[in-house]
């Protein structure tokens, strides 16, 4: 891949997860693709329990997420729960 391909697919896929304003946008993720966003150095595993950690220190969190459906092992998070979390834990970076 020559470098201005490259740099192309990173801007691409910088505007999949935030929108044109540099804000993080509201919408379902997956449980992993979440958790790398808020830890972009560690690897997907380590991130997802990372968060998983986060959420369950939490209790305002771990119960709003309870009434909006979540269950533990979700793989895939509603926008409501993405809501939830960035409410109480600020945008990833």
């Amino acid at each position: 891949m020559k470098p201005w391909q490259y740099q192309g697919f990173l801007l691409d896929t910088l505007r999949h997860f935030k929108n044109m304003e540099g804000q993080f946008k509201i919408k379902s993720y997956g449980y992993g693709e979440l958790a790398q966003l808020y830890f972009p150095t560690i690897a997907k595993k380590s991130a997802s329990a990372q968060l998983r950690r986060w959420i369950k220190k939490n209790n305002l969190v771990f119960k709003k997420l309870l009434q909006n459906g979540y269950q533990i092992g979700n793989r895939i998070l509603t926008p409501t729960q993405v809501k939830t979390i960035v409410d109480e834990f600020g945008e990833p970076y």
